[in-house]
């Protein structure tokens, strides 16, 4: 005897092949080789081109003489000028953008005030602004021909554009966002229990932020300080605007290099640059290592 057509059930029963076609269906694609192979081969050669090979180009040079030419290339007084100026020049702007950024990331957080948007969308130009254009804009507001220029070189003796005030100015604004856009989701991700509990215990806001807000925050602010203090070592378009390129002054190393290049002496070049691939190289694991370490906490 034929069984009455019925939809629903006939839906029902397609339904159930289709989902019983499909777990398999997978399964069968899932244990392919060749679809993971190759994802992880091209992975894997997309990063060896783009960042390994380069990477290996430059430390084989830097040492293709040996370690005493190494060692000679590094220790020339131009050369050493150049990286010491590049290295407390990044620890400062670092350090200044650190409190800076935090203040700023918790403003942008805790308080409602006008344009808040406006400034919030501020905070992520100089990620999409050219650092050429940093230079010129910096060079428009604190050249020799402006009245701030005029002010600091004939009032205080100091010059901003071609010295070294410069160039903090010009690492400070590239690295203005790394800080506040790591603090911001931590602030907002905060248990506000805390702060209450603290304000009611007797704490004042200071003691609140410093025993309460800044352990939950300070991971991130570590781990942001030392990308934008990586990210100061290798700047060089606004660097080579507002530094003015003076040897044994305001020349940073990766002006040096520049130089080096073009000068031919590619041997100097790839020394100096090797010595900062290795240092962003431990930056950046120490950095790894940091967010392991709070992601093993929370």
């Amino acid at each position: 005897m034929a069984l009455p057509f019925c939809p629903m059930k006939q839906g029902f029963l397609m339904t159930d092949i289709r989902l019983q076609k499909t777990p398999q269906r997978t399964l069968r694609l899932a244990r392919l080789p060749f679809g993971d192979w190759s994802l992880r081969f091209s992975a894997i050669l997309y990063l060896g081109v783009m960042v390994a090979i380069p990477l290996t180009v430059v430390t084989v040079e830097g040492v293709r003489y040996g370690l005493d030419e190494l060692i000679k290339s590094l220790t020339r007084p131009v050369a050493l000028n150049a990286m010491t100026l590049t290295l407390w020049t990044a620890l400062l702007m670092t350090a200044i953008n650190a409190v800076m950024g935090t203040l700023t990331a918790y403003v942008l957080v805790k308080y409602r005030f006008p344009f808040k948007t406006l400034f919030a969308t501020l905070v992520d130009l100089p990620f999409a602004l050219p650092t050429l254009v940093t230079g010129v804009m910096l060079v428009l507001l604190y050249g020799p021909q402006t009245v701030i220029g005029v002010f600091f070189e004939e009032q205080l003796s100091t010059r901003i554009i071609f010295g070294t005030p410069g160039i903090v100015i010009a690492l400070m604004f590239v690295g203005y966002p790394f800080v506040i856009r790591a603090v911001e989701p931590v602030l907002l991700e905060l248990d506000h229990n805390q702060q209450d509990a603290s304000l009611t215990l007797g704490a004042n806001a200071w003691q609140t932020f410093w025993r309460v807000i800044f352990p939950v925050i300070r991971p991130a602010v570590v781990t942001a300080s030392l990308l934008s203090f990586a990210r100061a070592l290798g700047e060089f378009g606004a660097i080579i605007i507002v530094a003015g390129n003076i040897p044994n002054k305001t020349q940073t190393a990766t002006v040096y290099i520049y130089s080096q290049v073009e000068g031919g002496n590619m041997q100097s070049a790839s020394a100096v640059s090797a010595t900062l691939l290795f240092v962003a190289f431990i930056i950046t694991f120490t950095v790894d290592w940091v967010e392991r370490r709070r992601r093993a906490r929370s």
